[in-house]
């Protein structure tokens, strides 16, 4: 092997010391004496020099002594894959565990493409794959999302006998899940004999890839009640995503319980995870709470918790802490910035979102994206500043996507622009957008402006499209279960009772001066029925569940899937008044703290 061969001795190593009366002794001594080197390593430079060694004395053409060499070199952290190949292409009979070894580092290496050529050029010489083998590959199908290639190899797994190998099941649970198949990662699940903590908690990740939240939850509920009480941090930390999500809070408080009895300290990502949950479940003071004890942070960190004040309206608060950490010395980068004009739009700070948006170019370098162009969209849309907004984006360096059109479009419905809100539209239709809610919204505004051919031309498209429009619901937290309202829902077991309590909440709000505002319900049909649409509204629903199972004063958190009404959020004021509750709501866009008759967003949003 060129420049290995001779090497001068350094402090790492002894000069080689006279042989002993059995030369077989002798070298079995020396391969022992070499090996141990080897173990020592702690750079690459010793490696070497550990390499040449072995090859001085011969025994490089011992496999033991060969496959030694490829797995230090190979997957220690201070290793080189150049240089681990280099060694395993003089392997005149590299066997199984020499391939494995190497589509295991492949893998670790983050080249996944190499790893799946190793293990074609295994089968080509015809050596037999065995239970090792499998975990690495669909590590690198999940990665590539190449659920062809899985499959593939998936069907080898099985010819060879390994459908019932613990680690090769949970790494096809996961291989499915990351590909966006979840009913093979739930075939594979339901197959096993034995089922390990790492087979819980990849069946709970693989929902999770797919945004199957609630899945999550009770999957998690099955296997606390299958006795695995010791999750792995990455199951709990994805636990806590989905009632970030579902604005599940007994459950997270649950999960953070778990987190305190199984882990002794919490990591920046576990403790980052916790504050996306709090403040998402509307808790943001417990979120910033865990924030301020937090003995070290980061990007991540300061992303989330500025995102959150953000979305609660806490604009001023939100620049303050992105200053805290420019004085902490952390430079940001594209996604804070992110926060940090949300944060401006959502409070309606117009002349602070425009300073930083310059600050981003000017102070710190970072080339504006579309998503830091969509924020300013939406700046100036809730500001009422259309006209501004839609010369903003013609002068976009940048071809704007859907996302800045939808921003322009959405903020044209709040101000009854129908004008612009047609030009948004007909950019968003020539990118094929398969939203429909961009088409529900033009919908919309052409039936309050009584304009029903166009709104029947706009059905027909979608139905030709194959587009729906996307129910809206309701999800509230009662006895540590989501219980999930539709509008107009009449499938609640307990909707009698729920209709019931609208009918006294309305009786109620007769007396604070409430009339329903029928303008939402764009339906060509009567008053009556529009007033009887409106009092389905999920939101109403969710609240009307948990004022009868909560206790007198107790507060009410619900999440919904789409913006508030402006009847729902009138409606809401009220009833904080009349039953004396704090009623949390999170729409699409941010959170609604209703208390006394007054709302967070101080009505703008």
């Amino acid at each position: 092997m060129t420049g290995t061969s001779v090497l001068k001795p350094t402090k790492f190593f002894s000069p080689p010391a006279d042989p002993p009366q059995s030369p077989e002794l002798s070298l079995r001594l020396k391969e022992q004496e070499c090996l141990s080197l080897l173990k020592k390593c702690k750079n690459l430079e010793e490696f070497k020099q550990a390499h040449a060694q072995i090859v001085k004395w011969g025994f490089f053409w011992n496999s033991f002594c060969a496959s030694n060499l490829v797995v230090a070199c190979a997957l220690s952290d201070w290793g080189s894959m150049d240089y681990a190949c280099s060694i395993f292409q003089q392997i005149d009979e590299p066997g199984t565990f020499d391939f494995n070894t190497m589509i295991r580092a492949h893998v670790k290496d983050m080249n996944f493409e190499e790893a799946l050529f190793f293990y074609y050029e295994m089968l080509e010489r015809g050596i037999e794959p065995d239970n090792f083998t499998y975990p690495s590959l669909f590590k690198a199908c999940a990665w590539l999302q190449a659920q062809e290639e899985g499959m593939q190899i998936h069907g080898h797994a099985f010819k060879l006998g390994f459908e019932n190998d613990l680690y090769v099941q949970n790494s096809l649970i996961n291989m499915y899940g990351k590909c966006g198949e979840i009913k093979h990662s739930c075939a594979v699940f339901e197959q096993m004999d034995e089922k390990s903590v790492a087979s819980w908690s990849a069946i709970i990740a693989a929902h999770a890839s797919v945004g199957m939240w609630y899945e999550c939850l009770m999957i998690f509920g099955n296997m606390s009640s299958e006795g695995c009480w010791r999750p792995e941090e990455s199951t709990l930390v994805t636990v806590l995503s989905a009632c970030a999500y579902l604005g599940a809070l007994d459950l997270g408080k649950c999960t953070q319980g778990s987190l305190l009895r199984n882990i002794s300290e919490l990591n920046v990502i576990v403790q980052t995870s916790l504050i996306d949950m709090y403040v998402k479940c509307g808790c943001l003071e417990k979120g910033l709470s865990v924030f301020r004890k937090m003995a070290k942070r980061n990007q991540m960190s300061y992303t989330v918790i500025i995102s959150g004040l953000a979305t609660h309206g806490h604009g001023e608060e939100a620049l303050r802490i992105f200053l805290e950490m420019l004085e902490e010395g952390l430079d940001p980068d594209d996604v804070v910035y992110v926060g940090v004009l949300s944060a401006c739009s959502h409070a309606g700070l117009i002349h602070e979102g425009f300073q930083f948006f310059d600050r981003l170019k000017s102070e710190h370098g970072i080339k504006p994206t579309v998503q830091h162009y969509g924020c300013m969209v939406d700046l100036m849309g809730k500001a009422g500043m259309i006209d501004e907004a839609l010369e903003f984006i013609k002068s976009m360096p940048i071809k704007p996507n859907d996302v800045v059109w939808r921003s322009l479009l959405s903020a044209c419905r709040v101000h009854c622009n129908l004008e612009i809100a047609e030009i948004a539209a007909k950019h968003l239709f020539q990118l094929n957008s398969q939203n429909p809610g961009d088409y529900v919204i033009l919908s919309n505004m052409y039936a309050r402006a009584q304009r029903w051919q166009e709104v029947a031309k706009i059905r027909v498209e979608m139905a030709r499209k194959g587009l729906h429009q996307v129910p809206g619901y309701s999800l509230v937290e009662v006895g540590r279960r989501i219980h999930k309202f539709v509008s107009q829902d009449t499938s609640h077991h307990q909707c009698e009772s729920v209709y019931e309590m609208i009918h006294q909440m309305e009786w109620q709000l007769k007396f604070e001066g409430y009339s329903p505002d029928t303008s939402h319900v764009l339906l060509d049909v009567d008053e009556e029925e529009k007033r009887q649409r409106l009092k389905g509204h999920c939101q109403k629903l969710a609240i009307a569940f948990a004022l009868i199972h909560t206790s007198q004063g107790s507060p009410v958190r619900i999440t919904r899937n789409l913006r508030m009404c402006n009847d729902c959020h009138t409606y809401t004021k009220l009833i904080s008044i009349i039953y004396e509750r704090e009623i949390t709501v999170r729409d699409r866009n941010q959170f609604h703290h209703f208390k006394d008759g007054t709302c967070s967003c101080r009505d703008y949003w």
